[in-house]
């Protein structure tokens, strides 16, 4: 859902089937044989996915990229992943080959991080997974901010981030899908000078319970970092404060301030709570940008249910 800066291009090349992608696997890989393949969701819609299982039981990741800005964000990714592994101790896919495209470009493939999607709901029944997600947070956030620009990644100062919100709210206002009551909202919360006083650090982008793998009772690994950026670290606490049970959002925040070298600011979780909303912002956006009127119907729905849910509350 959240695309903060790819621009994408116009008239992208038709999706690969998940046939076509285990070919590629086949030729990026040396002794990797498919015995199967199927789709799997990719958060950038403007990449193709899928997943090979082999002759040997392996599973592999194939990306293979649509557009050239979808090509040169899976790029920045690999470069950063590949720095990742040396200071993280979850795993992260880093990529075991690549293949030429035919339109140019790469297609690139991984071995598939073990586990599967976190549920909001596990996070409340199973004490060890809240206090693992902020540990590993914390290392995330306490990483150089240089290893993002050295990758090609977005490296934004707080008062700049600040604007690109207000900046993406006015854009959602002209489409004239946006509740006046949110627009006033959101308003008051971005001009709340004070409240974004923020120190930028690396962040994920994009943390969900698709990109959190779980192992069991642990935290396996972190998956697509294409939207790491240094910015605002509420934004990796977007999905969890607002899908979370409230508990269990705590024992997270918990362990994070405590694991964090620097005290963590202290409207952070306002933010967080604020950033979550402001994800369907950027997915009426992609939706209208795209003319996908299915998006932009799902969009404007939770815009609807929202505003019922946050009636006469403070951000």
């Amino acid at each position: 859902m959240d695309r903060p800066y790819g621009e994408g291009v116009s008239d992208p090349r038709p999706p690969r089937s998940p046939l076509a992608l285990a070919a590629l696997a086949c030729a990026a890989v040396v002794g990797l044989e498919p015995v199967t393949a199927r789709s799997l969701a990719h958060h950038d819609p403007d990449v193709d996915a899928a997943l090979i299982e082999d002759t040997i039981d392996r599973r592999w990741v194939v990306r293979s990229p649509r557009t050239v800005a979808a090509g040169a964000r899976l790029e920045a990714e690999s470069k950063l992943v590949e720095v990742l592994f040396g200071w993280v101790s979850f795993a992260v896919p880093r990529v075991a080959g690549t293949a030429a495209l035919p339109e140019g470009g790469k297609a690139l493939v991984y071995r598939a991080v073990a586990g599967g999607p976190l549920q909001a709901a596990a996070l409340g029944t199973v004490p060890s997974l809240p206090s693992a997600i902020g540990r590993a947070l914390a290392v995330v956030h306490d990483l150089p901010t240089r290893l993002i620009a050295d990758a090609g990644l977005p490296v934004f100062e707080a008062e700049e981030y600040r604007e690109r919100r207000l900046a993406e709210l006015d854009r959602a206002a002209a489409t004239g899908h946006v509740p006046p009551a949110l627009l006033g909202r959101w308003e008051s919360a971005l001009e709340e000078a004070g409240a974004w006083r923020f120190t930028p650090v690396v962040v994920h982008g994009d943390l969900d319970g698709d990109t959190l793998r779980i192992e069991g009772t642990q935290l396996a690994g972190i998956i697509d970092w294409g939207q790491a950026r240094v910015a605002d670290p509420a934004d990796d606490f977007a999905w969890l404060a607002n899908a979370a049970e409230p508990s269990a959002f705590d024992a997270v925040m918990a362990t994070y301030t405590l694991r964090r070298r620097t005290t963590p600011d202290a409207a952070l979780t306002r933010r967080a709570r604020l950033a979550g909303e402001l994800a369907l912002v950027r997915w009426l956006l992609h939706g209208v940008s795209t003319d996908d009127t299915h998006v932009v119907d799902d969009a404007v729905g939770m815009l609807t249910a929202l505003e019922v849910s946050v009636a006469g509350t403070g951000w």
